[in-house]
């Protein structure tokens, strides 16, 4: 009998889903919008409910009466979904966007804090981490804290509103908690942050947590109670999984919201300057180093609405501006909560340099492609290289840009199988947990492959090399702008 596997991935802007049969074939995928709150001093609120909801939706459409083998989910990392016993929101979700945490991860930082965290688990904090908020929560808002029982990552709450069973995985616990195996909390990160007190808001780790679908659960799904149900890993290392990659050096680049960089490595990165994330895999001796830079997409959605432009731009712009972008460069730090990778920092901003009267459009759309293109190389640097990366995102769906990157970063650029690579390596790790045998080189296989041109490589490798004198400059100034403004309200 033909098995589907039903994969669902909660993200920050859409909810999707794509049923796939035992060979990764997509039969049906769906997806629903979903809306961020901004609230006041750079606050990024989201309804948990609203997300089930959509999930409740999806699941419907691209089910249509058939049942699935397993219900895999995976979904948006980092924020604090802070749930009742039910996985129902105490409050609204604070997003990993949310910028609150600021001014308390400036005193962290200075303090030594983030050090001590890193040295730990490999891993650096920012605003939107889950560690600041749940300190702010504790500061501004104890009382919600107090009646709740976890405060933890979207999709395991999405897990326990559908099952009734409280877990985490080993890809949230690691981040910023974990002791840096990916089965346990720390308890010296635990005391930096202050947050001893709170260790019984974080749920149990399991490597890949899976229930079966409580009769409330059935209920909203519409389908039957019992049906498998799998949590994890979050939707960074889920694409991994879904784009293959596999061995010690293989990369990871998302061009989404946010421009992922991830590299899978043997080793816990806890020495030099802290930077990025070590996202435990379950696995003995095996992490993915990540350098998630806070804006990808978004700092090009951001250029196209204020030129009013359409996202057709983008490649026309590329035919039209030549590499260099009539000497126009960008630092791409466009998110109100600052940077977190390659280096953190919560006052970070986006520059935009070399605009003459001669400037077109062209070449302002051209500079933020080789800026985001900059960015990941910087951030691929940051994680040690790469020796083989697989690419996947919406920014992928432009070839003139995705030839900027492989030019950028001297690298053939894989192209993911899609569609829903995140919820393909959802469905991925939860066949392997149940002892499944689905055939990974079929699920992963790449649609196609991008080359970088010799031609610009040099090119590029100064651009990379300004890109890189012009954060330098810049960061010292970060801070001092932000202390003005302060003055000036």
């Amino acid at each position: 009998m033909t098995r589907t596997w039903l994969g669902i991935d909660a993200g920050t802007s859409v909810v999707k889903a794509a049923l796939f049969d035992d060979e990764g074939e997509a039969l049906a995928i769906a997806g629903r919008p979903l809306e961020l709150v901004h609230a006041a001093d750079d606050g990024v609120e989201q309804d948990l409910e609203a997300i089930v909801a959509a999930i409740a939706d999806v699941t419907r459409e691209v089910s249509a009466g058939r049942t699935p083998h397993v219900v895999a989910i995976t979904g948006q990392g980092d924020g604090c979904w802070v749930t009742d016993e039910s996985g129902r929101a105490v409050r609204p979700a604070l997003s990993w966007l949310d910028g609150r945490a600021g001014e308390l991860l400036g005193r962290w930082n200075a303090d030594g804090v983030t050090e001590r965290i890193f040295r730990v688990n490999g891993t650096t904090v920012f605003p939107g981490a889950p560690g600041p908020l749940l300190a702010w929560l504790d500061t501004h808002e104890p009382d919600v804290l107090d009646r709740a029982t976890t405060a933890g990552a979207c999709k395991d709450a999405v897990f326990t509103q559908l099952t009734g069973e409280r877990a985490t995985d080993p890809s949230d616990s690691s981040l910023p908690f974990g002791d840096g195996t990916g089965t346990g909390y720390s308890d010296v990160a635990l005391d930096a942050m202050g947050l001893t007190h709170r260790r019984d808001l974080l749920a149990p780790i399991a490597v890949v947590p899976q229930a079966p679908l409580s009769s409330a659960g059935a209920q909203l799904l519409g389908l039957p109670a019992g049906t498998p149900i799998s949590s994890g890993p979050f939707d960074f290392p889920a694409c991994a999984r879904g784009g293959g990659v596999r061995a010690i050096g293989d990369a990871l680049l998302i061009v989404g919201t946010t421009l992922g960089c991830m590299v899978h490595v043997d080793r816990l990165a806890t020495d030099g300057d802290p930077a990025g994330f070590s996202v435990a895999t379950g696995e003995p001796g095996r992490w993915l180093r990540a350098m998630p830079a806070m804006v990808g997409t978004a700092s090009m959605d951001w250029m196209l609405q204020t030129l009013g432009l359409g996202v057709d731009a983008i490649d026309a712009a590329l035919a039209v501006s030549p590499p260099g972008a009539g000497g126009v460069e960008v630092l791409p730090y466009f998110a109100t909560s600052g940077e977190r990778a390659p280096f953190v920092d919560p006052h970070a901003s986006g520059q935009v340099t070399g605009v003459r009267l001669t400037t077109t459009r062209d070449d302002l759309l051209r500079a933020m492609c080789e800026g985001l293109a900059y960015a990941a190389r910087h951030c691929f640097d940051a994680a040690g290289g790469a020796t083989r990366i697989v690419a996947c995102g919406g920014g992928t769906r432009s070839r003139p840009w995705l030839q900027v990157f492989a030019d950028v970063l001297g690298v053939p650029l894989e192209l993911a199988r899609t569609p829903e690579v995140g919820a393909r390596g959802a469905v991925l790790a939860a066949a392997a947990a149940r002892g499944e045998d689905l055939d990974v080189e079929t699920w992963t296989a790449a649609e196609d492959v991008v080359e970088p041109d010799p031609a610009r490589q040099s090119r590029y490798a100064d651009g990379y090399a300004r890109y890189l004198d012009h954060v330098k400059a810049a960061r010292p100034f970060w801070a001092t702008r932000q202390a003005s403004a302060a003055v000036a309200t």
